[in-house]
């Protein structure tokens, strides 16, 4: 498949995505097809997945010609549970394949103990899924392997919304260890593909700063109460989800956390109400959803941003600690860091920056390819 000089640009910059704008000639290729890019020299690119619907139409797979089978897909999660062997310590848990960050663009896996949960994003990983669970099933021999192809994402490959069990069987309810405490998954309705696996290092991160009394925002399955709460005296936890607090009590009662209180609410009535009462905290987590889920509605996105850091810092007095957090990718660290800094000013709050965080390592960031990176945490101090 031929492409322009700019594409040809983009791929030797590191980057492997090429859009539909940039083909010149499609050829014959049918949607999910592995082809072949040369450039309009007829230089090799290297071989990628093709999609007919996306405006990404090329995926690299790979910097040369390549045959895309089974034992492909083998030789690359082989190489990616290898990575996580060395940097995944004190959890059954986490990212077994991120995408582009493991040259498999378009596949997400998440290990969940022996068993396995993952998301075929584009039309070529969709075609490849059972060389994939394959391959799976020969590395990590797991217990039942699930799909959550369930998110928007798949719209733009023409590609259905779908849940199912690929292979063996799946319990309701996946146990697992993260940091010491035990936690569940449900890897079929849960969030993302069961729990959030991201902020793994930086719950422990957290837990080294938070004191006191802690009201943690966004809670989701309580992942950052559960952990800070032996450093705190007491922890709040609020979330608008009523499925995932019960997810969050389930998980509190198994490692028996006393000083934690899920709370069912909006989040942003929370913070303007107890910022209006003049509530006092010394830890406040702010782990919302991702506001910004385009480009569009990134000037939005910043309002909302803006109005929860703002409120939390009312609530923080010297000495206090707020841990604030962005999922969303198209929100950068530098942003993130002038909506706090114009919310502490607009508080009278002056802010220590005590880490710069992102997702944990599980979750690997290609230098060149910046949509590998999307969380940031800030953990800052009120002077």
């Amino acid at each position: 498949m031929r492409v322009s000089r700019k594409a040809a640009g983009r791929v030797a910059s590191g980057h492997p995505w090429i859009f539909a704008s940039d083909v010149l000639d499609p050829g014959h290729a049918a949607p999910g097809d592995a082809v072949l890019v040369i450039d309009p020299n007829g230089k090799t690119l290297g071989t990628a997945h093709y999609s007919n619907s996306s405006q990404i139409s090329l995926r690299l797979l790979s910097d040369r010609a390549e045959t895309i089978d089974r034992a492909f897909y083998l030789r690359r999660l082989t190489a990616a549970e290898a990575y996580r062997k060395r940097v995944v310590t004190n959890a059954s848990a986490y990212r077994l394949v991120h995408g582009e960050a493991d040259q498999l663009p378009g596949l997400v896996i998440d290990r969940y103990g022996d068993y396995i949960s993952m998301q075929t994003l584009d039309q070529g990983m969709d075609r490849a899924k059972p060389e994939i669970v394959s391959a799976i099933e020969e590395l990590i021999r797991p217990l039942g392997i699930v799909e959550r192809n369930d998110v928007p994402v798949r719209k733009r490959e023409a590609l259905p919304l779908q849940t199912g069990i690929l292979a063996g069987e799946v319990p309701g309810t996946v146990a697992i260890e993260m940091n010491g405490l035990k936690l569940h998954a449900d890897l079929v309705h849960g969030q993302k593909t069961g729990i959030f696996l991201d902020q793994r290092e930086n719950y422990l991160a957290a837990a080294r700063y938070a004191r006191g009394r802690a009201l943690d925002c966004f809670t989701s399955s309580g992942g950052f109460a559960l952990h800070i709460a032996a450093h705190c005296d007491s922890v709040e936890a609020v979330d608008s989800s009523e499925a995932s607090l019960k997810a969050a009590e389930l998980n509190r009662a198994a490692n028996n956390i006393p000083n934690v209180q899920f709370r069912e609410a909006d989040v942003f009535e929370v913070l303007a109400g107890y910022a209006s009462a003049h509530r006092r905290f010394e830890t406040v987590v702010l782990d919302p959803p991702a506001f910004a889920k385009s480009r569009d509605n990134l000037d939005r996105a910043v309002t909302g941003y803006k109005e929860i850091n703002r409120r939390a810092l009312e609530l923080l007095g010297p000495g206090g600690v707020l841990i604030t957090c962005s999922c969303s990718h198209h929100l950068s660290e530098g942003m993130l860091l002038e909506i706090v800094a114009t919310a502490s000013l607009d508080t009278g709050r002056v802010l220590r920056v005590l880490e710069r965080r992102t997702q944990s390592q599980d979750h690997p960031i290609l230098l060149t390819v910046p949509e590998t990176l999307y969380l940031k945490c800030l953990i800052l101090e009120v002077m």
